[in-house]
């Protein structure tokens, strides 16, 4: 059965498989999400799930939304989300959703919104070629010809010059590489539609299937690791010298040092006497 749940995209970075292999990760961070209800086929003619993320003020929301909050027992959210096709029996009103929910592993579908371009001609917005840029031609970035003249109107379909972006976008068939429920975020392969900080839904994948997990190089350690790793070294003791020790010793050092006289008188004298 599928599922799924909302999330913010943080960005992208990359990891390091155990082989030597570089993946392209986009970091989603999942905030634990509230089922704030349960549609059944008995109440609402079909079966899903809906869930809600980020608490809004309560002077902020209204009367309808604080009520629909409350039967969750939770604070009304500034986002909610339908998930259809699910199996109901397993979710309850109030229950809270982490990313423990998906797996590395599997595959998923993602959707966002995209980035906002605002009103871009036909060559950014469909990709057209441009015309000849010298001699003359004055025909640069034009949409060219509006098709036949028999219907006396622009067909239909036309590309033209107009909005671009800011549309629902779903990429699918995406890889989770590493879901970490203590951080809270998961990390799928690839980019997926927005900006930074927008909202997106992950969900299993339409076309079903699973792949085998990817090893991932972690770089964190332990405080014990790194303690047991460590060598001991043994403190070098350092022998305390007072300092009129030292000036004691450089005063010996620069005092010069006395001849003794001798007390023996020279061998002429005694003989003259003699």
């Amino acid at each position: 059965m599928k599922k799924g749940i909302l999330g913010r995209k943080a960005g992208m970075t990359q990891v390091f498989t155990k082989e030597g292999k570089v993946i392209p990760v986009t970091v989603i961070e999942v905030e634990p999400n509230i089922v704030t209800q349960v549609k059944t086929k008995e109440t609402d003619g079909y079966e899903a799930v809906q869930l809600g993320i980020v608490d809004r003020k309560s002077k902020n929301a209204t009367k309808a939304s604080i009520g629909h909050a409350k039967k969750a027992n939770t604070n009304p959210k500034r986002y909610l989300k339908e998930i259809r096709d699910i199996n109901v029996a397993d979710y309850a009103l109030g229950q809270t959703l982490t990313a423990s929910v998906f797996a590395a592993g599997e595959l998923v579908d993602v959707t966002g919104t995209s980035k906002g371009k605002g009103f871009q001609g036909v060559i950014k917005r469909h990709g057209q070629s441009e015309g000849p840029k010298t001699h003359g031609s004055r025909y640069h970035r034009r949409p060219g010809s509006m098709g036949t003249m028999r219907p006396m109107r622009v067909l239909k379909g036309k590309k033209l010059a107009g909005h671009m972006g800011n549309e629902t976008v779903t990429v699918q068939n995406l890889e989770i590489i590493e879901v970490n429920e203590k951080e809270n975020y998961i990390l799928v392969s690839g980019n997926i539609p927005g900006p930074k900080n927008s909202l997106v839904l992950i969900r299993t994948a339409v076309k079903g299937g699973t792949v085998t997990p990817k090893e991932i190089v972690s770089y964190e350690e332990t405080a014990e690791e790194i303690i047991d790793s460590s060598t001991e070294v043994e403190p070098t003791v350092v022998e305390e010298t007072s300092v009129e020790t030292e000036t004691e010793t450089i005063k010996e050092e620069n005092t010069p040092t006395e001849t003794p006289e001798s007390t023996e008188e020279p061998e002429e004298k005694d003989e003259a006497e003699a």
